[in-house]
């Protein structure tokens, strides 16, 4: 009897390589850009639809959308010299300008207050624009684009407006206000601070006076060589005792840490030379070399000759010589080890007492400077203070004499020809962006909430049940073409990938004791009877004797598409009318293949297949046949195809590309599994590789094809390769 691995056709392409479909909510591995062009090929017309829409809209709005016109000026912002005093500013500027005055103003110009002035100036409120708002103040501050122009004091003021002329009108009052505003506060505030600094003047010049007086008789009452920290010696001194001690208390620690570490290293019963300040001694390394040599020598000699053997005596007394010195050196390492301990706490104490002495003579030093220091820094502090205010003063006075303006216009704004708004290139690229990015997300959304089984990623990650291949769909209307396309059509794809699934459930786990097969699915139409079929005229062809049997006794199929008309079939056999094999069974047009047909029964077709009658049916199946093929109901359906598939040697799942959850698909799988019976795998069926599904697996339709033209007849080479 043949065997399934003596299969001359083996699969034109690994199962376990083919590219991975696109399943929804797949693992990130296989989430590759390849994968979701895939699917916005799949889901195209969506995209395509949100992107007319999103276009739609925008074109629309453009439409419709009022003309929006505006003007604008620009004005320069110089620096402003201040005079107001302000005592916590310290030692900072006077009159800086600053990126923080240069904010303040940016924001003076869209005050309310000044924005109160213009809409009274020009009539706002009665203008067609502003007068339907409730708050025109609001409604102008929104029409106001204030742009300062980088690394520069100029900014851009502009106001958009539907009547250009209007939006010019605006923009000049605005910048006008402005300045005007800006003059008016500016004389005022010079006035009221000349006022306040003459005064504080004249009483800092007296707390200067006195402050500087009580410094110098603090020094000739104190009889110090210097009070600076620089320059002191004792503060010098006492540093370099600091680090001495630091020094030497780290190393006393670390020192009794080593003798602590010993003592408990020798406590707890472990040898003195693995403690690491012992076992890094170069002595004590070279006696351990020597030991293991020793070792070495003596573990060879023991095997040579006997216990009182002269090379054996020397080498033991050597070694105990060895063993002898190295604990001689343990010893001294250990003792130097301690000593080195006591030594460093001697000179720590040492240090401790030098230490004291130099911290209680800086604590006098320190208590007097600090007195010191109160006085200088007041006296500092307030000649500071005075001389900020004498300089302030000398500026008010400057400036109080100084009228010019700090803020002025640069370029008067102009009447705006073209509008600005819609920005009809703008409105349009980004409604198409917005529209191809919420087709793409909604696309990638819908295909992440499909949950259908489309790859091999899905069969063997979320199903956990190994991969036997892909099948295509057979584009024919008549039921003999399909069931029986390995017979008639060879050298087609869908031929090909059943030889394929042939050599997968060959070469898969236990494949030479898989003489029994059932076929069988979640759901009914997923092309379950059609694949039993050609599986079995593809075991026929390699020359094993195979029976097709149609063991779905509630739908039976297979009698039409292979043409008889038998009114004794399975039921028959199962009821117990005939005892005979060969009165159920009928030939093919398909060498090597015969079938057994279903002539009804489906009322009680579950107790007839967990008949004994059943199991005597197979017995005498394997002893006729090299292989049997069992097609079988649905899983979902009936609990005929778990009954069957426990007295099989294995079964073959089928699932329909794009039509069976993955929740459903592995609840039948689980069914199967815990009524015991062994799963060779699951295949994918009816995928259309030239049509709807082409983006999916456009590379194995190919490889396909080029296997196919490969294998075809001399005669149908020229065929093959002109198509």
């Amino acid at each position: 009897m043949q065997s399934y691995q003596a299969y001359p056709q083996t699969a034109p392409s690994d199962p376990v390589s083919l590219p991975s479909g696109g399943g929804g909510g797949g693992s990130f591995s296989s989430m590759t850009l390849r994968h979701y062009w895939h699917v916005l090929l799949e889901r195209r017309w969506l995209v395509i639809l949100v992107l007319m829409m999103a276009i739609a809209g925008s074109v629309g709005y453009v439409v419709k959308a009022p003309r929006i016109f505006q003007a604008g000026a620009r004005l320069q912002i110089d620096p402003e010299t201040e005079t107001q005093v302000n005592l916590r500013e310290g030692y900072g500027g006077i009159s800086r300008i600053d990126q923080d005055y240069l904010q303040t103003q940016y924001k003076n110009l869209l005050s309310r207050s000044l924005l109160e002035r213009v809409v009274k100036a020009e009539r706002l409120d009665q203008d067609s624009r502003y007068s339907r708002e409730m708050d025109v103040v609001q409604a102008l501050a929104e029409d106001i684009t204030i742009a300062p122009i980088r690394m520069t004091r100029l900014v851009e003021v502009k106001v958009d407006h539907t009547d250009p002329r209007k939006a010019k009108e605006i923009t000049d009052r605005l910048a006008n206000e402005f300045i005007e505003q800006n003059k008016i506060r500016k004389t005022g505030r010079m006035m009221s601070t000349l006022q306040v600094l003459r005064a504080q003047a004249n009483q800092m010049e007296r707390d200067v006076t006195e402050l500087e007086d009580a410094v110098q008789a603090y020094r000739e009452r104190n009889n110090f060589v210097s009070l600076d920290a620089n320059m002191n010696p004792v503060a010098q001194s006492l540093s370099q005792v600091q680090m001495r001690y630091a020094d030497a208390k780290a190393a006393a620690e670390i020192g009794q840490s080593q003798i602590t570490e010993l003592e408990a290293h020798t406590a707890a019963g472990k040898p003195a030379e693995t403690f690491p300040s012992i076992a890094h001694d170069a002595q004590v390394i070279a006696i351990q070399t020597k030991m293991s040599d020793l070792r070495t020598d003596l573990a060879g000699y023991l095997k040579r000759y006997g216990e009182n053997h002269p090379n054996i005596v020397v080498v033991r007394s050597r070694l105990a010589e060895a063993q002898k010195e190295l604990n001689q050196r343990i010893q001294e390492t250990t003792d130097t080890l301690r000593k080195s301990a006591e030594l460093q706490q001697v000179q720590l104490a040492n240090l401790k007492e030098s230490l004291d002495y130099w911290e209680s003579e800086y604590q006098k030093w320190n208590k007097a400077k600090t007195q010191y220091d109160v006085l200088q820094r007041k006296a500092d502090a307030s000649r500071a203070l005075f001389n900020m205010v004498l300089s302030r003063l000398n500026e008010a006075e400057v400036m109080q004499r100084d009228t010019a303006q700090n803020i002025y216009v640069v370029d008067p704004a102009a009447i705006p020809v073209e509008f600005v708004w819609p920005n009809i290139p703008l409105v349009l690229v980004g409604g198409i962006l917005a529209g191809l990015l919420v087709g793409v997300g909604l696309a990638l959304f819908v295909n992440y909430l499909d949950d259908s089984i489309k790859s091999q990623d899905d069969v063997e990650l979320h199903l956990q049940m190994p991969f036997l291949g892909y099948v295509p769909s057979v584009k024919s209307a008549k039921e003999v073409e399909r069931y029986l396309q390995c017979h008639l059509h060879p050298q087609s794809n869908a031929s090909e990938s059943v030889r394929s699934i042939r050599a997968a459930v060959a070469l898969g786990d236990h494949g030479e004791k898989l003489r029994v097969l059932t076929v069988t699915s979640t759901v009914p139409s997923e092309g379950k009877s059609v694949i039993a079929a050609n599986l079995a005229i593809a075991m026929a062809q390699t020359g094993f004797r195979t029976l097709l049997v149609d063991a779905d006794m509630r739908r039976p199929r297979l009698h039409k598409a292979f043409q008889m008309h038998t009114p004794v079939g399975l039921p028959t056999y199962l009821h117990g009318k005939t005892d005979q094999m060969d009165e159920v069974v009928s030939a093919t047009e398909v060498p090597n293949l015969d079938l057994v047909c279903s002539n009804g029964g489906a009322s009680q077709s579950t107790e007839l297949v967990a008949s004994r009658r059943m199991v005597q049916f197979l017995d005498e199946a394997r002893k006729r046949y090299d292989r049997v093929i069992l097609d079988t109901p649905p899983v979902s359906a009936v609990s005929d195809p778990l009954v069957v598939s426990s007295l099989a040697d294995g079964c073959v799942f089928v699932s329909k590309f794009n039509k069976v959850r993955r929740e459903h698909a592995r609840k039948s799988l689980q069914r199967l599994q815990d009524a015991g019976v062994h799963i060779c795998g699951v295949l994918l069926n009816d995928i259309d590789f030239e049509g709807r599904d082409s983006y999916y697996y456009s590379y194995y339709f190919y490889q396909n094809r080029y296997y196919s033209s490969y294998r075809a007849r001399p005669d149908q080479i020229g065929a093959v390769k002109s198509a």
